[in-house]
C-alpha cells in the first residue's frame, strides 16, 4: 500500500517517458513520509479513445488507494503535491486531478495473508 493508479491520455507518455512520470510520482507520495518507500506502488493507464467535454483534450487523472489512518488534511497534502507535481511536468495539459480513497481493510487481501 498505496497504490497510485495514473488515467492519462495516451500523448502524455509521449511528452514524459512511463518511466519519468511514474518516478515522479513515487517521489512526490514518498517526500509525504505518509508511506513506507517500499510499499509505494504506481501503475499508468493510457487511453487512446476517451473524451473531456466532447473534446480529446490530454487529462491526468491520479485513483490514490491507500489505507484508512490519515488524516483529511495529510490526504488533501498529498493530493495537491501530486497535482503540483504533475503541473509543473505538465503545464500545458489542461486536466490534471487527484483523488485519494481508503481501502477497506475487512475486504483486502494479499498474497502474504492467505
Amino acid at each position: 500500500m498505496p497504490h497510485f493508479i495514473l488515467d492519462c491520455s495516451k500523448h502524455i507518455i509521449e511528452l514524459k517517458t512511463p518511466k519519468e512520470l511514474m518516478q515522479a510520482i513515487f517521489d512526490t507520495a514518498n517526500a509525504t513520509d505518509l508511506f513506507a518507500e517500499s510499499d509505494i506502488k504506481v501503475r499508468i493507464n493510457p487511453f487512446t479513445h476517451y473524451t473531456i467535454g466532447n473534446m480529446q483534450d490530454d487529462f491526468i487523472h491520479v485513483f490514490g488507494h491507500i489505507v484508512y489512518g490519515r488524516s483529511d488534511e495529510q490526504k488533501a497534502h498529498l493530493s495537491r503535491k501530486i497535482v503540483s507535481t504533475l503541473k509543473a511536468m505538465f503545464p500545458e495539459v489542461p486536466v490534471l486531478s487527484v483523488s485519494i480513497k481508503e481501502f477497506d481493510t475487512s475486504t483486502y487481501v494479499k498474497k502474504s495473508m492467505v
